[in-house]
């Protein structure tokens, strides 16, 4: 027998199929280790025939299997085809985004336990043998008992002792290290709604691949997501399960096991190696029906897929930023055609190009207009904050949030303040010669972390000592500037001394259950008020959460990004749905610069389907997507000069492109990126708005082409973060 084998080596010079002769039980999928170029690597299995290509004494034997179960499932290999040929990656880069990375490095494996089982008590024991006596009457009332436990409490040499004269038997066996296992009961299978029990029905009976579901915060978009997995479930197919944030997948999970029990799994890379290869092998042992997790788990292990669910489906997050740079939602749509399978987008504030084409019919939409409990979305309070300075307020929180805050604590709820800025203060300054503390790796400043007292930077991770002086002119008064929410913490100790605060950002998050524990402990009540940044603006239910305040709504509305006003809609909506999902009416402060901005005053109404018509407008008659591509061509390398060289021939390169396709080109040019330099690197890129994607290929080959050991270059299309 000979197989087909794709080398785990993400490189274009061996992006081919090498045979090598294998034992008859080879099968496709399988991970083997073969002889490749003087030393041992792993490959994959992609094709297995009686026959070679090559002469037998030519061909090579693989070493051996790395798994007993095939690891890829057949439509892996459909999805490498489609994935490779769509973002130009070698086909074992494909390949990798189905296994986790500590698995497919050999670093992790089965974990066993060693258990000591009672045998018989028909054994000669000495006098002086105490020990031995008393764990043999230990084991026997028991039955069996975990070897190390055994061992603590009586000695190790008392238990071999023990195995050696035949009265116990020491077995291994293989456990399962599950993550949270600890997770609260929720409620169970609700009674739908008239609204949810028709959208269901409109899922269920349209002929459409993909459903938009529209539908304002709190009006049971997720027990409609649950009873679509439910259906295909007793269909006896799988379901996979999308949230933007690792924060949301705890949340999640618990209701899935409530409703399915043990046939969920979580895969995301928040978990340990070890509780992460767990959880794959039982998806794709189909052990486990349900994969939940974020971004990564769209290429969860399984088959027979009956539904997926991207819950929050406009958020940035479902767009990798590494390569392959791919969309969540396109490779979802790809193994929902393949597989036949229900595709549900879900979100208070849908992306306008998901809106666009709900709206023209090419997704269904469902619109839901009520809360489930049919209380009023909270009120929304602007304050004003240039009129909070007239009045000789310089402090980060208005009148108006002071007022509200004081009210909740007062009658024993909870609050949300939410700040999308991590840190003290956003920037250190000389107020005598204007000098910004930068890093020296990252063309940013660096953010001052008081807990710390260091200065850090967001981009790269480097620490540096806080300044005492001006490096650059020698001057003392070193300033800060901006707000963090380190600082919103400080200074909400100081207005409310007895109020319980959690802080939930980056750096307080840490571990997989860095997230679960902040939540866990504001869901049972332990702090007043929970301070974070986006990580906390969606998804999460907090029954007693009656107020929220939003310290810097202009935050994200100046960015030179044609998405700033849409971003800036959607995270006010967002971050207001927490409040008031319960009994009690809800409020949101909603403090800015900017009150008069005609997005906030969308915002401040719910009004998605006015600041969409507004929107679509704009971008029609700007000519910027959904009616154009806009794609970026970043040129990276630490060398300077072989970065603008790179630069120039990407450029002559596309412009010898746009001279035989002018139609196809709104806008082009080169130039800096408005980063010029992250962790080393310096960066440039090439700028252009598409009509389409008629061009994307050449592209794409442009870049993969001008690619070298020194210097990356690759595409974005429609990127996240134009910085």
């Amino acid at each position: 027998m000979y197989a087909q084998v794709i080398v785990d080596v993400a490189h274009s010079q061996v992006d081919r199929i090498f045979e090598y002769s294998c034992p008859d039980e080879t099968k496709v999928g399988c991970r083997v280790k073969v002889p490749f170029g003087g030393r041992v690597i792993d490959g994959f299995v992609v094709g297995v025939s009686r026959v070679s290509s090559y002469p037998a004494d030519k061909v090579k034997s693989i070493v051996g299997a790395v798994d007993e179960l095939p690891a890829l499932v057949p439509e892996c290999f459909s999805l490498m085809e489609s994935i490779a040929c769509r973002y130009r990656v070698p086909k074992a880069a494909a390949l990798r985004l189905f296994i986790p990375s500590e698995m497919r490095l050999g670093k992790v494996r089965e974990a066993y336990k060693s258990y000591a089982v009672f045998k018989t008590a028909d054994v000669k024991l000495s006098a002086a043998a105490k020990k031995q006596a008393q764990a043999l009457e230990y084991i026997k009332a028991r039955g069996e008992c975990e070897f190390t436990a055994l061992c603590n409490e009586f000695g190790r040499g008392a238990v071999n002792a023990l195995a050696g004269k035949g009265a116990i038997e020491i077995k291994k066996r293989k456990v399962s290290r599950n993550p949270f296992s600890g997770l609260p009961k929720r409620g169970g299978e609700k009674v739908l709604t008239p609204a949810q029990r028709a959208a269901l029905d409109d899922i269920e009976n349209s002929d459409k691949r993909v459903h938009l579901i529209h539908g304002v915060t709190g009006s049971g978009k997720t027990e409609i997501y649950l009873n679509v997995i439910a259906r295909e479930i007793e269909r006896g197919r799988t379901a996979i399960f999308l949230v933007p944030e690792i924060s949301l997948t705890p949340q999640m999970l618990a209701q899935l096991r409530n409703r399915f029990g043990g046939a969920a799994a979580i895969l995301h890379s928040g978990l340990s190696a070890g509780e992460r290869f767990d959880e794959w092998w039982r998806l794709r042992s189909g052990e486990a029906k349900i994969a939940i997790g974020a971004r990564s788990a769209v290429f969860a292990p399984m088959e027979n897929i009956g539904a997926i669910i991207i819950d929050e489906e406009h958020d940035s997050s479902y767009v990798s930023e590494s390569a392959p740079r791919y969309s969540t939602v396109e490779i979802a749509k790809m193994r929902a055609e393949y597989n036949g399978a229900k595709l549900v987008l879900g979100s208070a504030t849908p992306s306008v190009e998901s809106y666009v084409k709900a709206k023209a019919g090419r997704y269904g939409l469902i619109t839901l207009t009520e809360r489930i409990n049919k209380k009023p979305l909270p009120e929304i309070i602007i304050a004003d904050m240039r009129r909070e300075v007239r009045r000789g307020n310089n402090t980060a929180f208005s009148a108006a949030l002071r007022e509200e805050l004081d009210v909740t604590l007062k009658s024993g709820n909870q609050a949300i303040i939410f700040l999308n800025r991590r840190g003290y203060s956003r920037t250190v300054l000389c107020r005598d010669c204007g000098y910004v503390a930068k890093c020296e790796n990252c063309d940013v400043a660096l953010t001052y972390h008081s807990e710390e007292n260091c200065l850090k930077c967001h981009y790269c991770g480097a620490k540096y000592r806080m300044l005492t002086a001006c490096p650059d002119c020698g001057g003392k008064h070193v300033l800060y500037s901006g707000t963090g929410t380190q600082k919103v913490v400080a200074d909400l100790k100081g207005l409310f001394p007895a109020a319980r605060i959690l802080r939930m950002d980056n750096d307080t998050v840490s571990g997989k259950d860095g997230h679960y524990n902040i939540l866990k402990q504001f869901s049972e009540k332990k702090a007043d008020v929970l301070v974070g940044t986006q990580m906390i603006a969606k998804g999460h239910d907090f029954p007693a959460v009656t107020l929220v305040g939003i310290m810097d709504a202009d935050m994200s509305l100046h960015f030179s990004d044609y998405r700033s006003g849409e971003r800036t809609f959607q995270l006010i909506t967002q971050v207001s749905g927490r409040s008031g999902r319960a009994g009690e009416a809800g409020k949101v402060v909603l403090q800015t610069c900017s009150p008069e901005n005609y997005i906030l005053r969308y915002a401040v109404g719910y009004d998605y389907n006015g600041f969409f018509e507004n929107e679509i407008a704009l971008r029609k008659a700007t000519g910027f997507p959904p009616y154009s591509l806009i794609c970026r061509v970043m040129v990276t390398s630490e060398d300077g000069e072989a970065a603008l060289e790179t630069l120039k021939n990407v450029y002559f390169s596309i412009e010898r492109l746009r001279q035989d396709n002018p139609e196809e080109f709104i806008f082009f040019n080169k130039m800096h990126s408005p980063i010029k330099k992250i962790q080393g690197k310096l960066r440039y890129q090439v700028l252009m708005r598409l009509k389409g994607g008629a061009l994307l290929g050449d592209i794409y080959d442009i870049a993969v082409k001008n690619t070298t050991s020194s210097t990356l270059v690759y595409v974005e299309e429609n990127p996240v973060n134009l910085s």
